[in-house]
């Protein structure tokens, strides 16, 4: 009686043992989890997209898609009609993968404005960018997939009022 009373225990042990081990796995993948976020910038004379990482641990892209007109592209330089001295940007693939530390960003795209009249060429930039769409296809450090998508729509809004306004 008092050795199936000690197997019992032990049993029951193991099993504590077990649950508490796997709950400190979960919660160590939570504690190290990174929150992306496709974030625009356009004001101070600069226009820019960046992917944000929010959280806690590092965020690894494998590959950016860019989306126009329902054709896909590796390179932002080849969706937008611009000189391409007149901006910064940076790619992202299988052979190239980059890495965002948390409460740090990737700039995808930035162009700064020197000229004090630049209005018309600022407004070309964001025509171009607003017909764009981006996909990031990334992961964090125990190879869970996350995917980011958002559309450019964001900077035609100075370009809507515009058109409405005449």
């Amino acid at each position: 009686m008092l050795a199936a009373i000690s197997i019992i225990i032990s049993v029951l042990a193991f099993l504590v043992t077990v649950g508490q081990w796997h709950l400190q796995r979960v919660h160590n993948e939570k504690s190290v989890k990174p929150l992306g976020q496709v974030y625009f910038w356009d004001r101070d004379k600069t226009i820019a997209v960046r992917v944000v990482n929010n959280g806690l641990g590092p965020l690894i892209i494998d590959q950016l898609t860019f989306n126009k007109s329902g054709i896909s592209y590796l390179r932002i330089e080849d969706c937008v009609d611009l000189d391409p001295t007149s901006y910064r940007r940076i790619s992202a693939n299988d052979s190239v993968q980059r890495v965002i530390l948390p409460n740090s960003h990737l700039t995808i795209f930035e162009t700064i404005f020197e000229d004090s009249d630049c209005d018309a060429y600022m407004d070309r930039v964001r025509l171009e960018l607003s017909a764009i769409s981006l996909n990031v296809n990334c992961r964090d450090i125990y190879d869970n997939k996350i995917g980011l998508e958002r559309s450019f729509q964001w900077f035609s809004r100075y370009i809507l009022k515009d058109t409405t306004n005449q």
